[in-house]
């Protein structure tokens, strides 16, 4: 395993001992050390969950004969970063989420990764990050954000940039920008619609790198 590199051997005696620092035990030195990247945050509304979900994935990797070792990665959110200075920073995130992950798998010699996003650039870094590895990967998406409705309809995200300009344009009031404001976003998950979010989630898993059913779950 890549992960003998470090836990294996006389030479290998600090570095047994910062491990057990983490709780890791003699049994758990024989066993595939497994990456998670969670993109867990909370200014991203798709990435409000996935510490959750991290939590089911590091659950699914104990019970499978795995010890899991969770880190952090960035997560911007295009929608709020939309239409000021903010949005230059958005697509050169996906390679730092790209080289964080490449970074923090080579440094410990994980045997296997697991990445978990939601959204726009986060899902491309990390899908750059495991195929650069190539270890043993999986990605677990979050699923996208469930619709509201306001005066009968379905709205979503895009109806909330939209009613900026019916509202400039005199053809929507006060009260009705307010409803779209509170309703066009109602819950956690990626804004509904095939942006790049939920179409990167639904590609991640026709190339076969998630499980079947996962980006619309």
């Amino acid at each position: 395993m890549r992960s003998d590199e470090v836990k294996k051997g006389i030479d290998r005696v600090a570095h047994r001992a910062l491990l057990k620092a983490l709780g890791v035990t003699d049994d758990e030195m024989d066993k595939p050390f497994i990456g998670v990247a969670n993109a867990y945050n909370t200014i991203v509304p798709g990435h409000m969950t996935l510490d959750k979900l991290t939590q089911a994935v590091k659950e699914g990797v104990y019970a499978a004969g795995g010890v899991p070792f969770e880190f952090g990665i960035i997560g911007i959110c295009d929608g709020i970063a939309m239409g000021h200075e903010g949005m230059c920073f958005s697509l050169p995130s996906r390679e730092l989420v790209a080289d964080t992950i490449e970074a923090m798998v080579e440094a410990h010699r994980f045997d296997g990764l697991v990445v978990v996003a939601s959204c726009d650039k986060i899902i491309p870094g990390m899908l750059m990050a495991m195929l650069r590895l190539n270890i043993p990967a999986i990605a677990v998406t979050g699923g996208p954000m469930p619709y509201e409705r306001v005066g009968g309809e379905k709205v979503s995200i895009k109806d909330a940039f939209e009613a900026a300009g019916m509202y400039k344009a005199g053809k929507l009031d006060d009260a009705g920008l307010k409803l779209y404001e509170d309703y066009c976003a109602p819950y956690c998950g990626s804004c509904q619609g095939l942006y790049t979010a939920n179409s990167m989630q639904i590609l991640t898993e026709t190339l076969g790198l998630s499980l079947p059913y996962c980006s619309t779950s």
